[in-house]
């Protein structure tokens, strides 16, 4: 990562720039605090802020979060998932909970690294190592539980992944120069007229009688504007599979939500997800096998709506081409759909191979009928398991043989572990991991790596819908030519795929 340039976010700290927010952290030495770049106070002097690439690394040179600003209240760097470095890759891993599920050492494991080398690279790149990151992003969570939920203080410390009350104390106490119950105070007292809710990562309501077991909460979750939500709704409907996947609509018939079974750590989840009416970015609610199981969620969802992109930054480069500036300038802040489950957004491809959209719905529905019951009558199935397909997918799967056998050796490779998807995995890896599979190709390879990683630079030249598209706009008409007209897109080309698609005009069915 280079390292942040002083005078770039000095100017737009003094300009209270809302757009770098989440992007750097900007440390007051001389008040002990640290602050978003839009933070409401008087500018510092040049000589009394340092920048900062983390909260952990402002929390590591002694710094405590702007009681004003609330630092930690907007939406993820989009950083991680432009990077696919090692320090990407590992805060990709630790904001979904991999260091209070595995530790250090198995966060170390998953990458490849020793915990030595992981640390050392880490505080190098980011300014603080492993431990630190994770406690930073646990401290967040709590944050948010406190000022927006009713949970008793014991409960937010073990949902937000603290391994004792006494740490989690400790850590709010350090982080806040608060106490658990002072925070939530300052938080519920709307002080200098902050909503504690708005435009938070996680600010939640939570039942606070419920029991840890099919806990209820609810996510408001910010995004960067411009904000196409109803494209991402509208490409989740295109593909929603009957009987996993229910779309909401309002009175008018309009795309609002989507409901749906999400598989995390502590057990399924059965959550709703709809746009927020009030600001850019989406409400959330969900009830969760296990409540530690509230950050998980969090980086899920918002990695299916890609609510951490710099959408002003995409689209200001992408306007500036020919081709896409009319394209940009009808659908602003296009987002990437992600996925919620690598091993089911897999699957789902290659059932979906070489068949239609529509097809491939009646194949996936079918499927999850005979392999998924209902929870209850009338009730959404969860997507059918890895082991489930890779046990039965053959007696029930109808289609050609070789696509069976595809998606049947897929499933039990997923299932025995010999076929590890994760968003710790660069696109290289993961895309290599695919093509050694047989029947695999590299559409679907690249598919899967935009899907999964939301990785930002992916062109699918080979796709027909895509090639239609620029046939019809006259600018490429095979695959060779949409890839050397990509390159003029980059880092950008699956944002540029995503308007392609959106633009596509009607197929023209061939006359008998």
């Amino acid at each position: 990562m280079p390292p942040l340039d002083p005078d770039r976010c000095y100017r737009a700290l003094a300009a209270r720039d809302a757009r770098f927010d989440g992007q750097f952290i900007a440390g007051v030495h001389s008040t002990g605090i640290y602050c978003r770049p839009s933070c409401p106070a008087a500018t510092p002097r040049p000589g009394n802020v340092r920048f900062y690439p983390t909260a952990a690394a402002a929390h590591e040179a002694g710094l405590r979060a702007c009681k004003r600003c609330q630092p930690d209240a907007m939406p993820g760097n989009p950083e991680w998932n432009l990077r696919d470095d090692l320090a990407g890759r590992a805060m990709r891993l630790i904001l979904d909970g991999a260091v209070e599920r595995d530790g250090v050492p198995g966060l170390a494991d998953r990458l490849g690294y020793s915990t030595r080398q992981l640390s050392r690279v880490l505080t190098a790149e980011l300014g603080a190592g492993p431990l630190a990151l994770a406690r930073a992003h646990r401290a967040e969570t709590a944050r948010a539980l406190l000022a927006g939920t009713a949970l008793p203080a014991s409960q937010v410390a073990f949902a937000a992944g603290f391994s004792s009350i006494r740490q989690f104390n400790d850590t709010v106490r350090e982080v806040y120069g608060l106490t658990p119950l002072e925070l939530r105070a300052l938080a519920r007292r709307g002080r200098h007229g902050h909503d504690p809710a708005s435009g938070t990562r996680g600010a939640l309501d939570v039942d606070p009688e419920a029991s840890t077991p099919g806990t209820p909460v609810s996510l408001r979750l910010a995004a960067r504007e411009p904000f196409d939500g109803r494209g991402v709704l509208q490409y989740i409907a295109d593909h929603a599979v009957t009987g996993v996947e229910r779309m909401v609509v309002d009175d008018a018939g309009a795309l609002t939500g989507v409901e749906r079974w999400i598989e995390l750590p502590g057990g399924p989840a059965f959550v709703r997800v709809e746009l927020d009416p009030d600001r850019a970015g989406v409400r959330v609610l969900a009830t969760l096998a296990a409540l530690g199981d509230v950050a998980p969620l969090t980086t899920r969802i918002r990695r299916w709506f890609d609510l951490d992109a710099d959408a002003a930054a995409i689209d200001a480069a992408l306007a500036r081409d020919p081709l896409l500036g009319p394209l940009v300038a009808a659908q602003p802040g296009i987002r990437i759909p992600g996925s919620v489950d690598p091993a089911e957004t897999l699957l789902r491809t290659i059932v979906g191979q070489q068949i239609s959209l529509p097809a491939a719905r009646t194949v996936l529905g079918r499927l999850a009928a005979d392999l998924a019951p209902a929870v209850e009558t009338g009730a959404l199935r969860r997507f059918p398991s890895a082991a489930l397909i890779a046990e039965n997918g053959a007696a029930v799967l109808r289609g050609p043989a070789r696509r069976v056998r595809t998606i049947v050796e897929t499933a039990e490779a997923l299932a025995s572990g010999a076929l590890v998807l994760d968003v710790g995995l660069t696109t290289a890896e993961l895309r290599d991991r695919l093509l050694r599979m047989p029947g695999i190709g590299p559409w679907t390879a690249d598919y899967v790596a935009l899907r999964v990683l939301g990785s930002p630079d992916l062109l699918l030249d080979t796709d027909l819908v895509l090639l239609r598209t620029l046939r019809a706009l006259g600018a490429a008409t095979s695959p060779r030519k949409a890839a050397a007209l990509g390159t003029r897109w980059a880092p950008w080309r699956s944002y540029a795929t995503l308007h392609l698609w959106r633009a596509a005009p009607p197929a023209q069915r061939r006359a008998p």
